[in-house]
């Protein structure tokens, strides 16, 4: 099966979840998605990452995204898991994981969206299975994958980097714009490129000319 790429339409799936069975098309609908895994339950540096992603949910739900972590262990451990990472969370802020988490114990989803470890030796289970490494997956209502990022299982991942990303993207489809270096929300944008000076004067008339291949402009949501 060839890999993952930008632009590929995100395998289809069902699974057994935290949260109930899923089709996983079915699950995202008109949404935004975030698929992020994890390499295994009752490890210290996802429980933290859950923690954190529980905290920030309404960040994402507010750009219309749904959250569902995936993690290469059964639902039993999963719930028992969740307890953990709400009591751990708590000690930060109100932290109540709602998201679903998919039990894959067998590998069927990670090997279908090719994050199985194949570097760290030691990052297997007791039967020498591979884990997963800390892949995230950002997908939007058409199921085309917008971002992979792919972290060693050895770093938590910056889920501030992954929301500045889905702004991005979200503002570029929507205004035919880019974004430049270290770009946050309500910074200036860049002016698409298919966009000429003549549509750029209506369509953005405080923009500016860097070079003809640069133009900026500030643009107000």
């Amino acid at each position: 099966m060839p890999s993952l790429r930008l632009g590929s339409i995100a395998p289809d799936f069902e699974a057994e979840t935290t949260k109930g069975p899923i089709k996983f098309h079915e699950w995202i609908g008109d949404s935004w998605a975030v698929l992020f895994s994890h390499p295994g339950d009752f490890t210290p540096v996802c429980t933290t990452e859950l923690a954190e992603v529980s905290r920030r949910a309404p960040d994402f739900a507010a750009r219309g995204v749904k959250l569902i972590g995936i993690s290469a262990n059964g639902l039993q451990d999963h719930e028992k898991w969740v307890a953990d990472i709400n009591d751990y969370g708590s000690q930060f802020g109100p932290t109540n994981v709602q998201f679903p988490i998919i039990a894959d114990p067998a590998r069927q989803v990670s090997t279908l969206y090719d994050m199985l470890d194949e570097q760290d030796a030691t990052n297997r289970d007791a039967k020498g299975l591979p884990f997963t490494i800390r892949t995230v997956f950002v997908i939007d209502p058409k199921k085309v994958i917008r971002l992979t990022i792919s972290y060693p299982a050895s770093t938590g991942r910056n889920f501030d980097e992954i929301l500045r990303v889905i702004d991005s993207l979200q503002i570029g489809d929507k205004y035919r714009v880019t974004t430049p270096v270290n770009w946050n929300k309500g910074d200036d944008v860049i002016v698409h490129p298919s966009v000429s000076n003549e549509e750029a004067k209506t369509l953005f008339p405080e923009f500016k000319i860097h070079k003809p291949y640069l133009r900026t402009t500030p643009l107000k949501i």
